[in-house]
């Protein structure tokens, strides 16, 4: 059984339990987790599945300040983190680390300050520097078990992708980022349905109203 069946099974016979804002991300998330599931090319699954998360996540200051490699989901991401009494996001980490992950972190076509450099925004030894810096920021965390910051530090390669497939920077079905495109694909189908399936399980956790809330007219 694919994710979006299962957790849309589950959807329906809690959804009477949960707040409107909580029912709404929910409801949004799961219709673009079931349209990824039905792709299959990484150019759309990708898209689909970001969808999905910033369906799940989407807060009003997002609109306004850009995300930084520190991480503006990290609050997010703690907040699930300390939700998820089984370790689901900390498995996938660990059991992800040494191949997905890893490869993405070490991937510079997916670190912004590689194209800050290349615009001429940064020196060279700057966007090495950061480029070394989140390895051992990620290292450190991965020893400390501290899943919220990893998955910071991989969020933000995953939101440079973002941009660059959402904003017309890459040609569909290009050759040129097949391999950042298919391990981000790859981690973000384990993590996507995990996001929204703790969501549920902390359902009377305030997750605040969806930007654009549903209106009753």
């Amino acid at each position: 059984m694919q994710n979006y069946q299962r957790l849309k099974q589950r959807q329906r016979a809690e959804r009477d339990s949960y707040s409107q804002a909580l029912a709404i991300r929910i409801h949004r998330a799961l219709s673009w987790l079931d349209k990824a599931e039905q792709c299959d090319d990484d150019d759309s699954k990708f898209t689909f599945l970001w969808i999905a998360f910033n369906s799940a996540y989407a807060q009003d200051f997002e609109q306004r300040i850009n995300f930084s490699e520190k991480g503006l989901y990290q609050e997010f991401l703690s907040k699930l983190v300390n939700i998820d009494e089984h370790n689901k996001l900390s498995s996938i980490v660990w059991s992800q680390y040494a191949g997905a992950i890893r490869l993405i972190l070490s991937n510079e076509f997916i670190l912004q300050a590689f194209w800050d450099y290349q615009s001429g925004r940064i020196p060279e030894d700057k966007w090495k520097d950061e480029r070394s810096k989140a390895k051992v920021a990620a290292n450190n965390a991965l020893g400390n078990n501290d899943t919220s910051t990893v998955l910071a530090i991989l969020f933000a390669r995953l939101y440079t992708l973002r941009n660059q497939i959402i904003h017309g920077g890459a040609t569909f079905g290009s050759s040129a980022n097949r391999k950042q495109l298919r391990d981000c694909t790859f981690v973000l189908e384990q993590i996507v349905p995990t996001i929204i399936e703790l969501m549920m399980d902390g359902k009377d956790e305030l997750w605040g109203e969806p930007v654009y809330p549903l209106i009753d007219i």
